[in-house]
C-alpha cells in the first residue's frame, strides 16, 4: 500500500485529528504524521516532542500503520524524503479549503506530489485545537469530548501547573 503525509502542528491533537488519521489508514494502508511548528501561528501548550509523544498515544489503537516525527522545513519537502505518495490535509471551513487548494496545486507542480483532502466526521468538525487551548487556558475542563484521553490528561496536568 501507499505511504501518506499528513502533515500539521497539532497542539493540542484533537478528536478531528484523529478521525482523519483513521481514514487515512485505511485508505493508504501507512501514514507518517508529520509534527512541525507552524511559525505563522503563535507558540501554543505543547512542544513538538510533546505533541508528537501524545499523538503517539492517542494512535497506540492503530498499531505499526501509523508512525510519529517531528520536522522542519518545508512539508513537501519531507513528504518527498520519505518517499510520501500523497499529502494528507484536511479542512473544517471554505477559508481552509481555498489555502489547502492553492497549497496542493504548488506543492504538485513543485514535486508531482499529489494532495488528498479528508473531513471529518460532522460531530467532529467544529473542533479547533486553537479553542481548545483557549478553553483550557481560560475556562477549565470542556463538557463535549474533543480530545483523545491522553491529551485530556495533559491539558488538565498543564491546567493544574497553572500553564496559560
Amino acid at each position: 500500500m501507499a505511504v501518506a503525509f499528513y502533515p500539521g502542528s497539532f497542539d493540542p491533537f484533537h478528536l478531528g485529528h484523529l478521525d482523519v488519521v483513521e481514514q487515512a489508514v485505511s485508505l493508504f494502508g501507512e501514514l507518517v504524521i508529520g509534527v512541525m511548528h507552524n511559525p505563522a501561528k503563535p507558540s501554543g501548550m505543547f512542544n513538538p516532542e510533546e505533541r508528537a509523544e501524545l499523538i503517539r498515544e492517542s494512535t497506540v489503537h492503530l498499531g505499526n500503520a501509523v508512525c510519529v516525527a517531528t520536522y522542519e522545513g518545508l512539508t513537501v519537502e519531507v513528504a518527498a524524503r520519505i518517499n510520501a505518495s500523497m499529502i494528507v490535509k484536511s479542512a473544517r471551513t471554505g477559508a481552509d479549503f481555498e489555502i489547502e487548494q492553492q497549497m496542493a496545486q504548488t506543492n504538485n507542480a513543485a514535486t508531482g506530489i499529489e494532495t488528498v483532502l479528508l473531513f471529518s466526521r460532522a460531530e467532529r468538525a467544529f473542533i479547533s485545537s486553537t479553542y481548545i487551548r483557549q478553553f483550557a487556558n481560560y475556562t477549565g475542563p470542556i463538557k463535549t469530548p474533543m480530545v483523545p484521553a491522553p491529551v485530556l490528561k495533559a491539558l488538565i496536568a498543564k491546567q493544574s501547573k497553572g500553564a496559560k
